[in-house]
């Protein structure tokens, strides 16, 4: 077995060179509109697989509704020193401490001109931003990766939860969020190609019910587009099996799942469903995913189960959430958010 970040450098470059059959169309119940966009199915890939915008076509291709690339910081870095990712192989799970590292801005523009999300993208694209970990502008790093990148994708991801960045998480608190939006918020309407763009922001499992309070405030203050619950976490449930339990990072996958979607219906409860979120965090099947959608999710993303379980699981999941769907008797994905809350 390769190191694990080897195997990602691997993957990315076969499926560089891969030809796939087109894939099939989804069906209609699987449709979803949100945030003004049109999604065939609401599987999504989290951000962090592609994270140089460099294999968008041959993603959507495996059957997922939308991709978001990055984390892109205006300028490239390296990230933290390696070994930085550990498969928790008896838990299904993985940890990363990569801090970012990723070819920065002028690269990945120069990718998504190439692919033209309006003629040649077979879905829907967004684009994951953060900030350089020696900035000494916050705003302006997050002002410069919306300005440059915005109006080559469908929509922003504001990455204010990264546990593996310094300082970062801080820009959750009221105080940071609120100038940090405005500015952005700015700098969309300054831009007639940017004016139509939702701008998320993407939030940590790890906050405590007044920060989600103050989070959940704020977004419906400020205008926020959409919500992503959540980002990994830096807390270790006492069942971890794997020895890799105590090492440094965000912990992705399977025993993420509950801790997830116990925020997820809390942001649903606290904006009164009125900001559209998006579900991150161990999903592994249909079920999972439909209960994510249940719990106040428009749309869900995965990563870490398809290290495990290969690229069949993207269909496998379709068709299980669709027979959830249609045992329960519901026409569409719409009719089923926030059922549980």
């Amino acid at each position: 077995l390769f190191p694990p970040e080897s195997a990602h450098y691997l993957t990315i470059n076969l499926l560089k060179f891969l030809f796939f059959k087109n894939r099939n169309s989804d069906n209609p119940i699987l449709n979803q509109h949100f945030l003004g966009l049109d999604f065939s199915n609401p599987l999504g890939l989290a951000a962090g697989f592609d994270k140089n915008a460099e294999v968008i076509n041959p993603i959507f291709n495996l059957g997922f509704g939308f991709v978001e690339v990055g984390t892109i910081t205006p300028l490239p870095q390296k990230g933290n020193s390696k070994p930085r990712i550990f498969r928790l192989k008896e838990d299904q799970a993985i940890i990363n401490h990569l801090g970012f590292n990723n070819k920065g801005v002028e690269y990945v523009k120069k990718k998504l001109l190439k692919i033209n999300i309006n003629f040649f993208s077979k879905g829907i694209v967004g684009v994951n931003i953060g900030k350089n970990s020696d900035t000494k502008n916050t705003i302006e790093d997050y002002c410069l990766g919306f300005e440059s990148l915005a109006s080559l994708v469908h929509y922003i991801v504001i990455n204010i939860s990264s546990p593996n960045t310094p300082g970062l998480r801080n820009l959750q608190s009221r105080e940071n969020i609120e100038p940090l939006i405005k500015s952005l918020h700015k700098a969309r309407h300054n831009n007639e190609l940017l004016i139509s763009k939702p701008i998320l922001i993407k939030i940590s499992p790890d906050i405590d019910d007044e920060q989600a309070r103050d989070i959940a405030l704020s977004s419906l203050a400020l205008g926020i587009d959409g919500i992503i619950v959540s980002n990994t976490t830096i807390e270790r449930d006492l069942s971890l099996k794997s020895s890799f339990k105590h090492k440094i990072g965000g912990l992705s996958g399977k025993p993420l799942y509950k801790k997830s979607n116990n925020l997820l219906k809390k942001m649903y409860v606290l904006t009164n469903g009125q900001i559209p979120l998006i579900g991150v965090g161990g999903i592994s099947n249909g079920i999972d995913c439909y209960n994510k959608i249940k719990s106040g999710a428009s749309l869900v993303q995965l990563y870490t189960s398809l290290v495990y379980e290969g690229p069949n699981l993207i269909n496998k999941i379709k068709n299980e959430l669709l027979n959830c769907l249609i045992t329960d008797g519901y026409k569409n994905i719409n009719e089923v958010i926030g059922r549980d809350t």
